[in-house]
């Protein structure tokens, strides 16, 4: 398949592009059954052009990352050398563009010139681009000539076999490495017939591979097929969507495999390079297909996170064993990049500071020794400022106690914990006592609230009779917090680009 380190289309099997099906999981499963390549789903030139590109040393992948911090595209060194990017694209010189960005972590760049939703097409992309084949030439030859791997395209038929053949003898000659067919007209849907006869005539009249497309629901059940499916076509190659789409185990001779142990083995990849929620649930369900509705698919469909898509599918050990990885992974990094000093951020000192809930007594939190110190000196009480990351959901917030601020450079896990080591940053930088474990009685804190008990009754209910703040509430009612939420990764694109 590499040809003088360069991706070769000839005699290969496929994972076709589909949208919102072919992120990162889904490509590795099909690596994994037996793929020799693997498109991802059409991502839009507009789109891509203005991520930015992130070593992602926690998953370790690497990610185009957009201004919301939504991850557009996901990719990883299993599969530089089988990766194509396909983008959906009318402009050249914004298709360079992009193809520049991710041509290092890539194998091939793709142009989707055969996707008939109107989404696509009302911006000049998809099968629109197959009624303008100057375009079609001047993109190509843009990308050819700009970029060091190998350019393919993906088109649809036109109305005529002869049209069909000029236009991709008319695209041969732009120095693309391949081109993908799809046997059917831009108006029909796979319920139409396939039209081999197009396939056989193009693969004939030019000396590129031609990967052949659309066999899914009528030539393509299993492995086996997929030889016969080449041999009507003519073409070199084959590209697989929805056969691969309902049970990748279709790219494996061993197959096929029992959808159980495919949806389990997707589903892993999912956990390990935090696939978005949505998006792996989507897939699922198109594997389930008709048994969407059991048991099972009824607890996929109810599902909101990936802890509890795991449960649904026996995978919660495996869950937190990934997820316990990734936390350690991300402690040393910030501990690896983070001195343990004060450091000046603008007008915010920093440290580098976890908070560790352990270190402290059951009813004592730094919090609650600022608060008491803030009192004792007759300041204002601190002020929490909180914001949230979104491409991990982790927390960081910011103290201001008379007029200065401290933050520590270290994210959490939770809005609350957050607080807590901006309040520990504040207690260090300022010498006062904190509240840990083994720490000498400073009396910022009396007994009974150290107890958690005040004359027999809870602290809380204490604080409501002695206008003492209770723990609970100085976390969560009594400071500003401000959260920006964000998703990343949640599709709202149709199933399927073949």
């Amino acid at each position: 398949m590499m040809t003088a380190g360069r991706l070769n289309f000839c005699n290969i099997t496929a994972l076709a592009p589909m949208v919102r099906v072919g992120t990162l999981p889904m490509r590795l499963l099909a690596l994994d059954y037996g793929a020799d390549v693997v498109y991802c789903e059409e991502l839009i030139d507009i789109k891509m052009a203005q991520c930015h590109r992130v070593e992602n040393q926690v998953l370790q992948t690497v990610d185009f990352v957009a201004p919301d911090d939504r991850v557009m595209f996901r990719t990883c060194e299993r599969e530089k050398d089988r990766v194509v990017f396909q983008m959906g694209t009318a402009d050249p010189d914004r298709a360079l563009t992009v193809a520049q960005l991710v041509e290092k972590d890539v194998a091939a760049i793709d142009v989707n010139m055969g996707c008939p939703k109107e989404y696509s097409t009302k911006g000049g992309m998809g099968a629109a681009l197959l009624s303008d084949p100057d375009k079609i030439e001047a993109i190509l030859k843009k990308l050819v000539t700009g970029v060091s791997i190998p350019v393919t395209c993906k088109i649809r038929i036109l109305p005529s076999v002869e049209d069909t053949v000029s236009l991709v003898q008319r695209i041969e000659k732009t120095g693309v490495a391949a081109v993908a067919v799809h046997g059917r007209l831009k108006e029909e849907r796979p319920r139409h017939p396939l039209h081999c006869d197009y396939i056989q005539a193009v693969a004939r009249a030019v000396s590129i591979p031609v990967i052949a497309n659309g066999g899914s629901l009528d030539m393509v059940k299993t492995n086996a097929d997929i030889e016969e499916f080449r041999k009507a076509t003519g073409a070199s190659s084959v590209m697989l969507a929805r056969a691969a789409m309902w049970n990748a185990s279709v790219f494996t001779d061993q197959g096929p495999l029992p959808l159980e142990k495919v949806m389990e083995d997707y589903l892993k990849y999912a956990i390990r390079y935090d696939n978005n929620a949505y998006n792996s649930k989507y897939c699922l369900c198109q594997m389930l297909r008709d048994k969407v509705e059991s048991p099972l698919g009824k607890q996929v469909q109810a599902a909101q996170t990936t802890a509890e898509i795991s449960e649904a599918y026996g995978l919660q050990e495996f869950y937190q064993q990934i997820q316990s990885e990734q936390q350690s992974r991300k402690d040393a990094l910030q501990t690896d990049s983070q001195p343990d000093h004060p450091v000046m951020d603008g007008d915010i000192t920093t440290m580098a500071v976890k908070f560790e809930r352990r270190e402290y007594p059951p009813h004592i939190t730094p919090k609650m020794f600022l608060l008491e110190w803030s009192r004792k000196e007759k300041l204002e009480q601190p002020l929490y400022e909180t914001v949230q990351r979104s491409q991990d959901r982790a927390f960081q917030s910011t103290v201001t106690v008379a007029g200065k601020k401290y933050r520590s450079s270290l994210w959490e896990k939770s809005k609350k914990f957050a607080e807590q080591a901006a309040a520990v940053v504040c207690l260090r930088i300022l010498g006062v006592p904190e509240g840990r474990i083994g720490e000498e009685d400073s009396g910022l804190v009396c007994k009974r609230k150290r107890d958690g008990k005040l004359n027999g009754t809870t602290e809380e209910e204490g604080s409501k009779k002695r206008h003492v703040v209770d723990i609970q509430q100085e976390a969560d009612d009594t400071e500003t917090a401000v959260v920006a939420n964000g998703d990343h990764g949640d599709p709202d694109t149709p199933p399927e680009r073949a």
